[in-house]
C-alpha cells in the first residue's frame, strides 16, 4: 500500500515560473529554501557581480561594429581612472576626461555605447542594438562616428553630444545586473544634449536583452518614434511620449511612458 506521505508534491508555481526569470515558488526545505535554490542565488549573484567589475574591451567592441556603414568608432573615457574608482564616485563617471579629439560634425543623430554598470550587456548586445537603429533611421538622419565610452555614467552623453554638436544624443547603456538579468542594456535619449541636462530632459527605454528581454527591432522601432516626436516637440524628456505602439488599442496596452 503507498504511504501518502511519500507521494510527491504537485509543484503548482512550475508553469508561472516558466513565463518569468524572476524568483517565485522556490519551496523550503524546513525553516530553509532548498539547497537547489540557493546554489542559484548565489550564481546568479556571482554573475551580476562579475557583469559590473569586469572591464569593456574596447578593441573588440571596435571590431565589432568597424563593418557598420556609420564610421570608425571614437573613444571617450570619463574622469574615473579605473573601475573602482568609477564605483566609489559617480560624479566622476559623468565627466568626460578629454573631448579635444572629437569632430564637431552637426549630424541629427550622435549614438554612443557607454559600458555603464553592466560592460558585458555592451559586449554581448551593443552590435545587434545598434544594427537595429542604423537600419530603422535608414537614411532619414545625418550620423555622427559612433563613440565608445568607458566608465562612465548617463549624463556623460551630454558631453559628448555638445562637443559633436548633434541635434540628439542616443546613448546605449550597460544597466545594473539584477538577480535574474545581468546583461542588459538601455537606451537614454535627449534632444539638445548639453551639460547640466536632468534626468528629466531625456527618455529611456530600459530590459534590452534578448531573448528574454526587449529585443532590438522594438526597442530600435520606439527609439525612433521619440526621435521623430522630439524634432517635433523641439525637446526630450517628461513632455515626450512614446506613440510607437498607437496600432494597439487603449484596451489592449496602454501608452508606454518612457
Amino acid at each position: 500500500m503507498n504511504d501518502p506521505a511519500r507521494q510527491p508534491v504537485e509543484d503548482h508555481w512550475a508553469e508561472l515560473r516558466s513565463a518569468t526569470r524572476a524568483r517565485i515558488g522556490l519551496g523550503r526545505v524546513g525553516n530553509s529554501l532548498p539547497s537547489r535554490r540557493v546554489l542559484e542565488f548565489k550564481a546568479a549573484h556571482s554573475a551580476a557581480r562579475d557583469a559590473v567589475h569586469e572591464p569593456l574591451d574596447v578593441d573588440n567592441l571596435a571590431e565589432q561594429i568597424g563593418d557598420l556603414d556609420v564610421g570608425p568608432p571614437l573613444h571617450v573615457q570619463s574622469r574615473a581612472d579605473c573601475r573602482g574608482e568609477y564605483l566609489r564616485r559617480p560624479d566622476l563617471g559623468r565627466q568626460p576626461a578629454d573631448l579635444s579629439h572629437l569632430p564637431e560634425t552637426g549630424t541629427d543623430i550622435a549614438i554612443v555605447l557607454a559600458d555603464g554598470l553592466s560592460p558585458r550587456a555592451l559586449t554581448d548586445h551593443g552590435r545587434g542594438l545598434l544594427q537595429a537603429l542604423l537600419d530603422v533611421f535608414g537614411s532619414a538622419y545625418t550620423l555622427s562616428p559612433p563613440v565608445i565610452a568607458t566608465q562612465a555614467r548617463v549624463a556623460l552623453g551630454d558631453h559628448i553630444g555638445e562637443a559633436l554638436r548633434a541635434q540628439t544624443m542616443i546613448m546605449i547603456i550597460g544597466e545594473r545586473p539584477g538577480l535574474s538579468v545581468a546583461d542588459s542594456l538601455g537606451i537614454y535619449l535627449t534632444h539638445h544634449p548639453r551639460a547640466g541636462r536632468t534626468d528629466a530632459d531625456r527618455n529611456c527605454i530600459s530590459n534590452i536583452h534578448p531573448p528574454d528581454g526587449l529585443d532590438y527591432a522594438t526597442a530600435a522601432a520606439i527609439t525612433a518614434a521619440l526621435v521623430d516626436g522630439a524634432r517635433k516637440l523641439g525637446r526630450s524628456g517628461v513632455a515626450l511620449k512614446d506613440t510607437s505602439r498607437g496600432q494597439l488599442s487603449e484596451s489592449d496596452a496602454p501608452v508606454l511612458d518612457v
